[in-house]
């Protein structure tokens, strides 16, 4: 099985920042696509920004320019990097990793707990 844990969520004031980081462990054979997403009440869960093992992203319109993602493949870990933080950003942040266990596997989805990200004066 393949564990995501995350970590670096708060309360921080508009403008301010934070810094959100994953790890992926277990049994790994090899991981696509790392990043994270994000649910604010009421709403569904919606991607932040992800990152290939290539190194191509998908950043989600309204944090571009804000919010910067990075990845360590040789740690399997990711990392999100939230500037200019606005209270519309406050959500659950969500770890999420495609993985597969075995050669033979096909990739599977993983996700972590959670971390709350609140963006209040």
């Amino acid at each position: 099985q393949v564990q995501v844990v995350e970590s670096g969520g708060g309360l921080v004031q508009p403008g301010g920042s934070l810094r959100l980081s994953c790890a992926a462990s277990g049994s790994i054979f090899s991981m696509d696509a790392m990043g994270w997403y994000g649910q604010a009440p009421g709403k569904q869960r919606e991607l932040v920004a992800r990152m290939s093992s290539t190194g191509n992203t998908d950043i989600a319109d309204s944090v571009k320019g804000r919010f910067t993602i990075s990845r360590d493949n040789a740690k399997n870990t990711v990392t999100l990097q939230m500037n200019s933080l606005k209270p519309e950003d406050t959500a659950v942040y969500y770890c999420n990793t495609n993985a597969r266990t075995t050669r033979w596997d096909p990739l599977r989805d993983y996700w972590g707990q959670g971390t709350q990200v609140t963006v209040s004066s």
